[in-house]
């Protein structure tokens, strides 16, 4: 069937979870529970300037990404494992069940083509399709892709140099005192690049891979890991002894979201893999891959947004604000608890929320923001 010019094959599948997951934390390898996140406090004493002035849907669990073509909104529904059209009754393509999920959705700037993402349970098999009119779908194997070539595999994550006192710390607290980038792929986002090529953020690899239009995929920047120091109230609050205070733990980045920045350079928020590490939103470099961070102190980033004149707009799911990077400090600019994604298109603003993602009620919506 077509869809918005999209050639689609409609599958069947179950509805619902039988449990609302975790956003993309359960990518990441280490969590250090109970921590306070390390957000710091938006640079605005205002209050906040932009509002819902449309819902668009609220029908919806889970719907972590979404992206807007023209009057067309396409809806990534994690939790539901389902691809959808906003004013569609049925899903128009269903992924990997039992703990699997579709997670990302672009449709590029020619409206010609549509790409998503999609995991199974256990991450063994992680794809990204690639519709286009009149053609046959295009499937990217990203799991091969990691099992084969790791990226962040030689990347050590913890304790450099652990004395005996802190790794019998860790190791009593359940937390891996240190390790390298492990075989896991979880692709998260996704954005139209040029000449029908894709950027991926694979949330488990902590990586950005690029997908040309044949289905090859190669490596594009490998995200930085996240230093946490350990401060005395950070040690307290978790219950480590006073040897564990000064210590730098190192966490896996785990990449949200990509986007195209207003240069051409790929903008991409990263969510780390431990509580207490505030999230970052980094400028990856479009020639030579290298990754530069342009502001942290995000509670949760879990998706970005630019608009035609540059401004970067951040989902923040802990705090459930969206903020605008000024002068590389977050500015609160709206409110809305449950946010997961933001977008621009058609000259507003648009987010979507998923109160179950943080343990809430109530449906995930797709809203418009305006003043």
């Amino acid at each position: 069937m077509s869809v918005g010019g999209f050639a689609v094959s409609e599958q069947r599948g179950s509805r619902i979870k039988a449990a609302a997951v975790a956003v993309v934390v359960a990518a990441a390898s280490v969590t250090l529970a109970a921590a306070p996140a390390a957000a710091s406090t938006p640079s605005s004493a205002g209050k906040p300037t932009l509002r819902v002035v449309k819902t668009l849907a609220s029908n919806y669990v889970g719907p972590l990404q979404f992206a807007v073509a023209g009057p067309l909104v396409f809806v990534a529904d994690s939790f539901t494992s389902t691809l959808n059209l906003v004013g569609r009754s049925k899903p128009i393509a269903t992924g990997p069940m039992k703990g699997g999920d579709i997670a990302g959705v672009a449709v590029d700037p020619s409206r010609l083509s549509l790409a998503y993402t999609s995991s199974n349970a256990d991450h063994s098999t992680t794809r990204l399709t690639i519709l286009r009119a009149g053609r046959k779908p295009v499937v990217a194997n990203l799991s091969r892709f990691e099992r084969i070539h790791n990226p962040d595999g030689r990347i050590q994550y913890g304790v450099a140099h652990p004395s005996k006192c802190v790794r019998n710390a860790l190791t009593k607290a359940g937390i891996p005192v240190n390790y390298t980038g492990q075989i896991d792929s979880h692709p998260y986002a996704v954005t139209a690049l040029r000449n029908g090529a894709w950027a991926v953020a694979d949330a488990g690899g902590n990586d950005l891979v690029k997908v040309d239009r044949t289905g090859h995929v190669s490596l594009l920047s490998v995200l930085p890991r996240q230093a946490l120091h350990v401060t005395p109230q950070f040690a307290a609050a978790q219950h480590l002894p006073n040897c564990v205070i000064g210590i730098t733990y190192y966490f896996e980045a785990v990449p949200t979201d990509v986007e195209i920045g207003h240069h051409g350079d790929l903008l991409v928020t990263t969510l780390p893999g431990g509580m207490g590490v505030a999230g970052s939103v980094y400028r990856i470099d479009r020639w030579t891959g290298r990754p530069s961070r342009i502001a942290t102190g995000f509670d949760g980033a879990t998706n970005l947004a630019v608009d035609p004149r540059g401004h970067v707009f951040v989902a923040e799911i802990n705090s459930g604000t969206i903020s605008e990077i000024v002068r590389g400090q977050r500015v609160q600019v709206a409110s809305l608890p449950g946010v997961v994604a933001v977008e621009y298109a058609n000259g507003h603003l648009y987010a979507s929320t998923a109160p179950a993602a943080s343990g809430g009620k109530g449906p995930g919506t797709i809203v418009v923001l305006g003043r």
